[in-house]
């Protein structure tokens, strides 16, 4: 019995040395960045400035969209119809003739144009079925697609209350009503800015946790953890915590006081609970970023891998266009990203105010691929690092 129990003893004392070794190297990963001025005001810029500009400069709704109006018909519906298309949606209607078309959206002068032929209003009033013409920049593909749609439905509703007026027809038999479900006002800044934050942390963490370990290579400080009484596990999980805490603490803060302070942007759900998404999430993209750093040997190379890695991941996360528009091949693929799982998880936990019981596949989906991900690179680790050492 009491060689079980110094056995016990033993391994209390390893396990109690690892936590202790991996918090120590931890503590020295946060001391080497608050020592770098650069870094620091790099994460500053990363949840502040850049969240803020993202938010506010990147809109995707229409606004303040450009508009000429060919009116050859001179009636008072021609001229309801251009007097209806108001700000802030629209520009004031700019009056033009039909030879000047063709010249005008060339300059990009507007984004539409709006042709009203002859007799519109004896034809309409006939029962003729007449056209209008909407020209449409499509290179200004958001407002062309959004503005389009605000454009029909104007037309749509002058001409009937016109008819209704003019003819004392009945009002329309439905009424339909759209309900737009967590963000009323259909604001791209609510989306943006979260989206933003969701990104950053991507970037960041694999920056971060790469450059950590390019950092002990170029300062030839590698030669020293070789010959400390650590592991790799110590090492690699050391990095993963210090700079994790960093990413986490910095989301937290921004989302606090840049995305619902300063953008007024309502946060639906558990702030906990996200962070506590994100520590998950933190563990598979901080050991991929360790992973490629594995294959660099100055901070030049690692720019030049990690590059294409974090613009897949972010673009095919879903955090920039839905998953559904992507090829059913490449959603399959995508299903083995961190990302793809942890966009999901904070847009229904942040948007929607999700509780855990609804989140819970996207957490043990993250926790899972990290667990892969950790396998993966601390194979590479031990093998670039401590082999090579």
């Amino acid at each position: 019995m009491s060689g079980q129990g110094e056995r016990h003893r033993l391994t209390a004392r390893g396990i109690g040395g690892k936590i202790a070794n991996t918090l120590r190297l931890a503590v020295k990963e946060l001391r080497s960045i608050r020592a770098d001025p650069i870094l620091v005001a790099l994460i500053l810029y990363t949840f502040t400035v850049a969240i803020y500009a993202v938010a506010t400069g990147a809109k995707t709704e229409a606004e303040n969209m450009a508009i000429a109006v060919v009116d050859e018909d001179r009636s008072a519906l021609s001229r309801r119809l251009r007097d209806a298309f108001l700000p802030p949606l629209f520009k004031t209607p700019v009056e033009i003739g039909a030879d000047e078309i063709d010249a005008a959206m060339d300059a990009g002068r507007f984004v539409f144009v709006l042709v009203i032929p002859p007799r519109f209003e004896a034809d309409l009033l006939a029962g003729r079925n007449p056209e209008l013409q909407v020209n449409v920049d499509a290179t200004a593909m958001t407002q062309a697609g959004n503005g389009a749609v605000y454009a029909q439905n104007i037309l749509t509703n002058e001409i009937i209350a016109f008819l209704q007026r003019r003819e004392g027809s009945a009002a329309l038999p439905v009424n339909v009503v759209v309900r737009a479900m967590f963000n009323p006002n259909l604001t791209s800044a609510w989306f943006t800015s979260v989206m933003q934050v969701i990104n950053n942390v991507t970037i960041l963490t694999v920056i971060l946790t790469g450059a950590a370990l390019i950092r002990e290579r170029e300062h030839g400080t590698v030669e020293h953890l070789l010959v400390m009484p650590v592991t790799p596990v110590e090492i690699m999980l050391a990095k993963i915590l210090a700079n994790g805490l960093v990413i986490v603490v910095a989301a937290s803060l921004s989302l606090i006081f840049v995305v619902e302070g300063l953008l007024a942007v309502p946060i639906a759900g558990s702030i906990p609970l996200f962070l506590a998404g994100a520590l998950l999430y933190q563990f598979s993209v901080a050991a991929l970023g360790i992973l490629i750093a594995t294959f660099s040997t100055s901070m030049a190379q690692f720019g030049l891998l990690a590059i294409p890695v974090l613009i897949g991941l972010n673009l095919l996360s879903g955090s920039t266009t839905p998953m559904e528009s992507m090829p059913e091949w490449l959603q399959y693929v995508m299903q083995l990203s961190p990302t793809t799982h942890f966009v999901a998880f904070s847009q229904a936990v942040l948007y929607r105010g999700a509780g855990i019981g609804i989140v819970m596949s996207q957490m043990l989906a993250l926790a899972a691929i990290g667990v892969v991900y950790f396998a993966v690179s601390l194979g590479r680790f031990r093998k670039a690092i401590f082999n090579a050492g």
